[in-house]
């Protein structure tokens, strides 16, 4: 059984990710070309090192100090699944919370994790005030499919710093 539950700022430590595995094979992703959207082979694995999950770690540590929220997905008292939204309002007329995270372990991927804690995300952005959450998703075709079920469409105004940060992301938006 998977238990859900808002992450504390003492937990957050490169010991809670212990048993998470980040490793995805990605062998198809969506690119934008001439003013539309296609889809390319571009194998490769991604996954996380430990300096990435340092930064991670350090970046979900801040989204909690600064006023945001981190949620987990517990199986057997092991981290499966996590998912972040910042507190800062983005967009032209601040209709946009920011999920700056939401990823499920290998092992876990296909079991309702990631749309579980999708919905966590979005109650939580609503109940903040935001019309819409801003997210800057991977590009491999499965993460896509998963963000199509969750109602996500290319977001109408995109942000420069996702866009700078990670050019090869697609650049969503979710009407709560």
């Amino acid at each position: 059984m998977v238990q859900y539950r808002t992450l504390r700022p003492d937990e957050l430590c490169r010991e809670l990710f212990r048993g998470f595995i980040r490793r995805q094979v990605v062998t198809k992703c969506w690119r934008r070309e001439d003013g539309k959207w296609v889809i390319r082979d571009d194998p490769f694995i991604d996954d996380w090192s430990e300096a990435d999950y340092r930064t991670l770690v350090s970046c979900l540590q801040n989204t909690l100090a600064t006023g945001g929220v981190v949620y987990g997905a517990f199986v057997d008292g092991t981290l499966k699944g996590f998912a972040s939204v910042e507190p800062d309002f983005l967009g032209s007329g601040g209709q946009y919370l920011d999920l700056s995270s939401i990823h499920v372990s290998e092992d876990a991927r296909g079991s309702g994790i990631g749309k579980a804690l999708f919905f966590m995300a979005k109650e939580w952005a609503r109940e903040k005030g935001a019309k819409k959450l801003y997210i800057s998703a991977h590009s491999a075709v499965e993460s896509q499919a998963f963000y199509q079920r969750m109602g996500c469409v290319e977001a109408l105004e995109y942000n420069q710093r996702h866009v700078d940060a990670e050019p090869f992301d697609c650049q969503l938006e979710c009407v709560l």
